[in-house]
């Protein structure tokens, strides 16, 4: 064989793997954008059943990232609309990780707040019971104090 057939072979080779690599990140930028739709709706983000399938997904990608680095898989110089479509998908990656950061953000706090409004409900309720106020004083008899009773 030839070394600019080798090198062909080899840029067909690059060329499959890139295109393997963009339905991995087509699938990420699928999940993500479902994730980001599900959190704009209010669905807390503990309860979102996309972080499994995400989660996965990037683990995938960073593989690919370590075979890119480590120069295992190239994109093809002489294949111009492959990396137009490589570099276009990366950055709608981007942009749909950008977005999921912010609704995750805010889920949280959303989540923080509800936690929160609970909690001091029930601190409201306990004091509400309490026979001893702030200072530590007894502000009220207790019911079951036993001065009712008669000898």
């Amino acid at each position: 064989m030839t070394p600019d057939r080798a090198r062909q072979t080899s840029d067909a080779e690059s060329a499959q793997r890139i295109e393997e690599l963009i339905e991995l990140i087509d699938a990420l930028i699928d999940v993500i954008a479902a994730e980001n739709t599900a959190l704009a709706i209010g669905l807390p983000a503990s309860q979102s059943r996309h972080t499994e399938v995400k989660t996965r997904l990037a683990e995938y990608f960073e593989l690919w990232v370590g075979e890119v680095s480590a120069r295992r898989v190239r994109l093809p110089a002489n294949n111009a609309a492959l990396q137009a479509k490589f570099t276009a998908r990366i950055e709608c990656l981007r942009e749909s990780m950008d977005e999921n950061l912010i609704r995750l953000r805010a889920a949280i706090e959303a989540s923080q707040r509800r936690i929160e409004t609970v909690m001091s409900a029930i601190r409201e309720q306990m004091a509400g019971a309490s026979p001893y106020g702030a200072g530590g004083r007894i502000v009220q008899r207790s019911a079951s104090s036993g001065t009712s009773i008669r000898a």
